[in-house]
């Protein structure tokens, strides 16, 4: 059965002032970090890349975000915290984000991710002691399972034989994020030895795990990126774990993991992308100091595309975390699609913005310049690298095959508030999180963005374009519907088969146009920018470019008019996002 979430009487019980509370308040924590440009801002770049260099904390940021009672971003409003939306969480989380993405990880969403199990699973007593942690300004961190495509944070895992009175907890994970400073860990325990979908149980350790004789706290690992968040790890030998630790029943840990995760792998890209931002405010800055004269127009290509790309990312992003709430067990794979695109895009977007650095790239301890080489590292460590990769695609293509030939060109358009700023949505409910099924919303809606748009095709202008750019995604489904009907029934076992995993390279390049024209279509006119054509026109291009469909042409005057609202942003100290938000300056 399809769910969708329900939005009658929203206005009633108050969920009409979430959306602007939550902007309000990554207002005020906005200013509160004050301007990063500042050299004197204890909160700013430059001490934020002193601690990452001394691979420490920074411990005055964090005493300011413990100030704000962030912990209560992560708890559901049904339990006194300020959870309401995914979507309003990243807006929420941006502001620290835009500044250290370590500080984001080891202060605050890893709390988030261990706990969504809980919130999805766990007792009445496990979600209300798990509120009351992270409401009194206490952290959780998570322990995964291993995965088949391990990087050192998902390599090695626990087992819990089960005895008389519960489980004895055994096993060694050398890398795991705040394990020193965590008051309850969140373990993916083997239970079962043998492989298959029942393989592993969530067992919820509070703080009576720390002092035990049977955990051993190792040594502290170093990173490459994400420096300043603490990485070490812990062995558990025997380690006895009550029966009422365990979250949801025996054997589910892999479906809460896959029904959870979609929410971390969303969050991620949505706030992975304020980081980006900092680093495009510093190339125009580089490529403007000095000059009176406009930017060079060798820059224009790759700071318009690069802005047009990051608003790509967030319309991704956003979209897929207000489906969280609006159709909650459709989400599953678009979820994984945008974890896929996002820190692809971003990668190849610093790329871009090294050669308009140039030098000034190098200059790591600056807080004008040194973003670009702090996300370089951070970026990877970030998204999981390979492992954040295959753990995608191994969601996206087994679902391939159903999809096209039950749900592409046959499915209905989501509702339209799913892409309209300000529309009422419902709650955040981890419990109504799917696993599989439930067709595509998104390549239903692509085909219904196409279809309004194919009036103007051949009458010239950016809209011509964007509707010929829309017809050109349309047909590339076609073609992969094509592909995907000749898959083996159970995807998994292609996974192997480098040509099978193109497919979701294209699948989710294909998604990623169909976001970028729900939002556009979405639009209220509140934004001229938005509302204009030319950011879709742009952002369309360069995805059909990388997917290497027919492109046409940019219409004249389309990378002029997106370079002008990237220069009237930097100017005017505005986020490079949909929101477009006031900085600290």
């Amino acid at each position: 059965m399809t769910i969708t979430a329900d939005l009658t009487g929203t206005t009633a019980t108050g969920h009409s002032w979430w959306e602007s509370d939550a902007r309000a308040r990554a207002s005020r924590l906005e200013a509160q970090l004050g301007d990063p440009y500042d050299p004197a801002n204890p909160h700013g770049l430059r001490a934020l890349f002193a601690a990452d260099a001394r691979s420490a904390p920074p411990a005055a940021t964090e005493d300011l975000l413990a100030g704000t009672d962030l912990g209560a971003e992560f708890v559901p409003v049904e339990y006194g915290g300020r959870l309401t939306r995914a979507d309003l969480l990243a807006r929420v989380l941006r502001p620290v984000f835009r500044r250290d993405v370590a500080l984001g990880f080891g202060y605050g969403i890893t709390s988030l991710f261990a706990t969504g199990a809980i919130w999805a699973a766990g007792t009445p007593a496990q979600r209300r002691s798990t509120a009351d942690l992270l409401l009194g300004g206490g952290r959780a961190t998570i322990l995964h399972h291993e995965l088949a495509h391990s990087n050192a944070i998902l390599r090695h895992e626990f087992t819990a034989g089960t005895t008389p009175d519960g489980y004895r907890l055994n096993g060694r994970k050398d890398v795991i994020i705040n394990a020193s400073r965590a008051d309850a860990q969140v373990v993916y325990a083997r239970t079962d030895p043998a492989p298959g979908p029942h393989s592993h149980s969530v067992l919820l350790l509070d703080d009576a795990w720390r002092d035990s004789p049977s955990v051993r706290h190792l040594s502290r690992v170093p990173t490459p990126g994400m420096r300043g968040a603490l990485f070490s790890g812990l062995e558990f030998t025997d380690h006895t774990v009550p029966g009422d630790a365990r979250v949801g029943s025996t054997g589910e840990g892999v479906a809460l993991a896959l029904r959870t995760f979609q929410v971390n792998r969303s969050l991620i890209c949505g706030v992975v992308t304020a980081a980006a931002d900092t680093v495009l405010h510093s190339a125009v800055r580089a490529a403007t100091t000095g000059r009176k004269a406009p930017i060079a127009r060798r820059w224009h290509k790759p700071l318009a595309g690069v802005f047009a790309d990051l608003l790509a990312c967030d319309s991704m992003a956003t979209v897929v975390l207000r489906a969280l709430s609006l159709l909650p067990d459709r989400a599953h794979v678009f979820a994984a699609a945008v974890k896929y695109v996002v820190p692809d895009l971003l990668r190849e977007n610093l790329e871009e913005l090294a050669t308009v650095l140039g030098a000034r790239g190098y200059e790591h301890d600056s807080p004008q310049y040194g973003a670009l080489g702090k996300l370089v590292r951070d970026l990877p460590v970030a998204g999981l690298g390979h492992a954040g990769t295959a753990s995608c695609q191994s969601v996206i293509v087994p679902q391939l095959r159903g999809l096209a030939e039950h749900s592409w060109f046959q499915e209905e358009e989501p509702p339209p508030e799913l892409f309209r700023q300000g529309a009422e949505l419902p709650v955040l409910d981890y419990r109504l999180l799917g696993l599989a099924g439930g067709g595509d919303f998104m390549a239903a809606s692509l085909v219904g963005s196409a279809a309004r748009l194919s009036s103007y095709r051949g009458l010239g202008g950016q809209i011509a374009a964007l509707a010929e750019l829309a017809e050109g995604f349309v047909t590339e489904l076609r073609a992969l519907r094509e592909e995907c009907r000749r898959l083996p029934a159970y995807g998994t076992t292609a996974l192997a088969d480098p040509a099978v995993c193109v497919l979701s390279d294209r699948y989710s390049l294909i998604v990623a146009a169909a976001a970028v024209l729900g939002v556009w279509e979405g639009q209220d006119g509140r934004d001229p920018f938005l509302a204009n054509s030319a950011w879709a026109v742009l952002a369309l291009s360069r995805l059909g470019e990388r997917l290497a469909i027919p492109v046409p042409e940019l219409p004249e005057g389309c990378l002029a008019q997106v370079m002008e609202e990237l220069v009237r942003r930097f100017r005017t100290g505005r986020s490079c996002d949909l929101d477009g938000i006031t900085l600290a300056q």
